[in-house]
């Protein structure tokens, strides 16, 4: 039962395949349409709480910045940052997870460390301020003096594992390579004029390796990366990549490769490469070299590749690549529209709704009540729609639940009760099977994994 699914729907996602009566496309003909496409799926972010509502959160969403994500978004985003570490953790290259603050005191910082965004206490100001006897030169001086002891915010991750460097290269003998992995919030200043610096979720991988090998490296983790994203989207040729031209080097990198998502409005980075040499490490460390240098015969001090994500932006690609508008003429020839959020199992915010038909309505709870405990437990994200589904019909329910990305809805009713099976339906076959109760649960967990090996 269900194990076609599994063999032959599975490989593919299923992505693609509804029935004849329904025509799709993803609104990317021309630029009207563009917006159309942009409006329409930034009302589903908020109307399912992927996003909180409000213009100015919207923007900043947009933007591929931090803001107030709802509960779905806020799954979402969890499951992007678990299938990123999970690529650093299982991959066969030796990779290392730190957690660095976001913030320091003035005296804690190095040089390039934290940026020029620093923390202050309005209450400080106000009092500096509201000093009238002082002069303007004396004013200046103590903003000035106020600033240059205030906490300073990081701008990059970088920093934090060039920081982490020496005792993490002595836990591995001075063997390279090896990589030092990170996430987090950094601050960037504003692009906006409005003054507020913007907050993005950083992924960072920093790989230090032996000089001859770092041109073979940069290659080895621009290809990972543009498959990494590739691997969760439902349309892979949005993603891609190019070489940062010459002239856009960035401070002592010889080479990067950036990651780009085509939005409907246009391109924009998701991720950026660099081959950045020894000189940050040297300086980190005060040119002290004999600490530095590998075991490998050579004494050679390791050359960086580094590699920084933006998963608020990666977040919203996912979310416009899975995006499918299905429509069909009804019997009364009118046009409906279907929306359908076909995200990556293993993104997916719930994997499976739970509602009800018709029955006795308080043992069909009892019902859902234990079957959405074994869900928990298997650590399977489940809808309880069996709250709402009895003042909401089955077919606009299932609407809602495709908005929301859910992969399955399965609807507890009266034969449940007498004979043990259940009516599962597929999101994205919208094909209605059969199942005993007893099998959703392992059924489910089976579907995810294979989803993960593919």
């Amino acid at each position: 039962m269900f194990n076609h699914v599994l063999k032959n729907v599975l490989p593919r996602y299923a992505f693609r395949c509804t029935p004849n009566v329904w025509q799709h496309s993803r609104g990317r003909c021309d630029p009207s349409d563009n917006l159309d496409y942009a409006r329409t799926l930034l009302d589903i972010f908020v109307d399912r709480h992927f996003i909180s509502p409000g213009h100015r959160n919207v923007e900043l969403f947009k933007r591929g910045t931090i803001c107030s994500y709802g509960p779905l978004g806020t799954e979402l985003r969890d499951n992007v940052l678990h299938q990123w570490w999970r690529s650093m953790s299982g991959s066969k290259d030796q990779v290392f997870g730190i957690n660095t603050p976001s913030s320091s005191g003035s005296q804690d910082a190095t040089g390039g460390r934290w940026g020029h965004l620093r923390v202050a206490e309005p209450d400080d100001l106000q009092k500096i301020l509201k000093e009238t006897e002082l002069s303007r030169e004396q004013l200046v001086q103590n903003l000035h003096m106020l600033l240059q002891t205030s906490p300073l915010l990081r701008t990059s991750l970088f920093h934090g594992s060039l920081e982490q460097f020496v005792p993490i290269f002595e836990l591995v003998n001075r063997k390279l390579p090896f990589g030092i992995a990170e996430t987090g919030r950094c601050f960037q200043p504003s692009k906006e004029g409005d003054g507020c610096p913007a907050e993005v979720t950083e992924a960072s991988l920093v790989w230090f390796c032996s000089p001859r090998t770092s041109s073979q490296w940069m290659d080895h983790w621009a290809r990972q990366r543009l498959k990494w994203w590739r691997k969760f989207a439902l349309a892979p040729s949005d993603f891609s990549s190019s070489d940062v031209p010459q002239g856009e080097l960035e401070g002592a990198a010889s080479r990067g490769v950036k990651i780009f998502y085509r939005f409907p409005w246009g391109q924009e980075p998701l991720e950026v490469l660099w081959s950045r040499g020894d000189g940050e490490l040297l300086q980190m460390h005060k040119g002290i070299r004999s600490k530095l240098q590998s075991r490998d015969g050579r004494k050679s001090i390791p050359h960086i590749v580094s590699t920084t994500g933006n998963i608020d932006r990666g977040l919203l690609a996912f979310l416009y690549n899975s995006l499918q508008l299905h429509k069909r003429e009804d019997t009364k020839q009118k046009l409906q529209q279907r929306k359908v959020l076909k995200l990556h199992p293993l993104l997916a915010p719930v994997k499976v709704a739970l509602g009800i038909g018709r029955g006795a309505t308080m043992e069909l709870r009892q019902v859902c009540d234990g079957l959405l405990q074994d869900l928990k437990e298997a650590k399977i994200s489940a809808w309880p729609g069996y709250l709402e589904s009895s003042s909401m019909p089955m077919e606009q329910l299932n609407s809602k639940y495709d908005e929301m990305g859910v992969l399955f809805t399965a609807v507890i009713s009266e034969s449940t009760l007498e004979s043990g099976l259940l009516q599962l339906r597929s999101r994205d076959t919208t094909i209605k099977e059969t199942m005993h109760i007893s099998e959703l649960t392992n059924f489910l967990c089976r579907y995810i994994s294979a989803a993960g090996n593919m």
